[in-house]
């Protein structure tokens, strides 16, 4: 589950907020200190910021300026100020998108989606609880332990945990093998899946993909 921080000194919002991100499938979470903004991020290293300009102790594009200094976690600036200078100065800073408030909230986690896919892209690497997924390597990695997945296992898991807490059919993975070139049949998909998961139950995370009879997976 991806993790976001919500840097906001206004508690409705940051409530409003916290509830749609966590309603849609994110681990949302809240900054607290804001006389100690810049250690309390890197200490959390979240997948992404939400970051409103006016914050107490320092604006949030100075808090942005020295972040960057430090991290390239992607960040999306709100403001209720609309001037495009304002926005040209927060890119310049380093945010990677902006919105203005009040926020359309399906505009807000469009754009959020947008900004963790390219990040994802950028980096080639996705998180699950405490597992590092390198996409090019094939490569999840716990701790000092390593698995090696095959191209067919890699496509499979990432679908999966792109659609966390969701069935997936398995038309929708076989579909997504062939888009990559992967032609397999009914069969060899629960080859693969069965392979996947006992590659999986090797770094401790047994049963996490579960069958749902009749209908696909689900990754917990």
């Amino acid at each position: 589950m991806q993790k976001i921080m919500i840097i906001e000194d206004d508690e409705i919002i940051t409530q409003e907020l916290k509830d749609l991100l966590q309603n849609n499938g994110y681990l949302a979470i809240t900054l607290t200190n804001f006389n100690n903004a810049l250690e309390e991020i890197l200490k959390e290293k979240p997948d992404l910021i939400l970051l409103d300009i006016n914050i107490p102790y320092m604006s949030g594009e100075l808090l942005l300026q020295n972040l960057r200094k430090k991290s390239n976690v992607p960040v999306i600036m709100v403001t209720s100020n609309n001037q495009e200078t304002v926005e040209a100065l927060s890119i310049s800073y380093g945010a990677d998108d902006y919105i203005t408030k009040p926020y359309n909230p399906n505009i807000l986690l469009l754009r959020i989606m947008a900004v963790l896919k390219r990040s994802n892209m950028n980096s080639n690497k996705l998180i699950y609880h405490d597992l590092e997924i390198n996409l090019g390597k094939g490569i999840i990695k716990k701790d000092d332990k390593e698995i090696i997945l095959t191209k067919n296992e890699m496509i499979i898991f990432s679908y999966l945990l792109n659609h966390q807490n969701r069935i997936v059919t398995r038309d929708e993975l076989m579909t997504d093998l062939w888009n990559n070139e992967e032609f397999i049949n009914d069969n060899a998909l629960t080859v693969n899946i069965s392979r996947l998961r006992s590659k999986l139950k090797e770094i401790g995370y047994d049963n996490i993909i579960e069958t749902r009879k009749k209908v696909g997976y689900i990754l917990s």
